[in-house]
């Protein structure tokens, strides 16, 4: 990943892409393929500063080198084909594995969704 007076270099070379191809060609990609375009904009951000001698703060997670990634944020909406998705980091922390069954209720009077796992030969 370009950082500096490179990165500024690379940006203005490839100023007439679209902005994902600039990042890319910048090296922010992360190991699964994913666009990196969150440290891509800090890192511009930071470098156009520096060309003009300014001085950034420095935020927690550039400092410390750790970024804590996405965070489930207990909140939902429906989709428009009526779905609604409930996430990998919610049935994760209720240890719920793939192919177990359950049987929705739907409580009128608090508003709320109950999941109850089914067992194996229950219909």
């Amino acid at each position: 990943m370009l950082v500096g007076k490179e990165l500024l270099d690379k940006a203005r070379s490839l100023s007439n892409r679209p902005e994902d191809d600039i990042a890319r060609g910048c090296g922010y990609v992360g190991p699964s393929g994913r666009l990196l375009k969150k440290s891509f904009y800090r890192a511009l951000v930071e470098a156009k500063a520096e060309a003009q001698g300014w001085q950034l703060p420095k935020s927690s997670s550039s400092s410390s080198g750790a970024s804590r990634g996405r965070q489930a944020e207990f909140r939902t909406r429906v989709h428009g084909n009526g779905n609604l998705l409930i996430g990998h980091a919610y049935t994760r922390q209720l240890g719920l594995e793939p192919g177990q069954e359950f049987r929705i209720e739907l409580q009128q009077d608090s508003g709320t969704i109950v999941l109850q796992q089914l067992d194996q030969d229950q219909p």
